[in-house]
C-alpha cells in the first residue's frame, strides 16, 4: 500500500448555524491547517497515488480566502469541512482539519 499526505494552510471565514448561543454564529476566520491523506495499492501511470498539485488546486483553489458558507453546502463545522475535503480528492481516506491550536476534527472514510 502506498500513502501520501498533503498539508495545506488555508485562510478562510465562516459562520455556524447552531441551536445554542455562541460567538461562532458570527462571521469569523481561521488559519486552518489541513492534512489530506491518500492511499492506493497501485500507482497511477505517472507513478503517483494522487498528484500533490491536484490536491492543492482542488482544495486551495476553492477554500483559500473564501467564505466557507459560500462553498460548502452544509454547516461548515470543522467536521463537515473534513468530510467535504475527503470527498473532493481521489484516493483520499482521511482528512484532519485544525481550526485553531488544540481544536482538530478528523474524518476517516471507512
Amino acid at each position: 500500500m502506498y500513502y501520501v499526505t498533503k498539508r495545506l494552510e488555508i485562510s478562510a471565514s465562516h459562520h455556524l448555524t447552531l441551536d445554542y448561543p455562541s460567538k461562532c454564529t458570527n462571521v469569523h476566520g481561521h488559519n486552518w491547517i489541513v492534512n489530506i491523506h491518500c492511499k492506493s495499492e497501485v500507482l497511477n501511470h505517472n507513478g503517483m497515488v494522487t498528484d500533490f498539485s491536484i490536491i492543492k488546486e482542488k482544495i486551495m483553489g476553492k477554500l483559500d480566502h473564501a467564505n466557507l458558507n459560500d462553498v460548502i453546502e452544509i454547516n461548515p463545522t470543522a467536521e463537515n469541512i473534513a468530510k467535504w475535503i475527503c470527498d473532493q480528492i481521489p484516493n483520499c481516506y482521511k482528512v484532519e482539519v485544525q481550526e485553531s491550536e488544540g481544536n482538530t476534527a478528523i474524518y476517516i472514510k471507512e
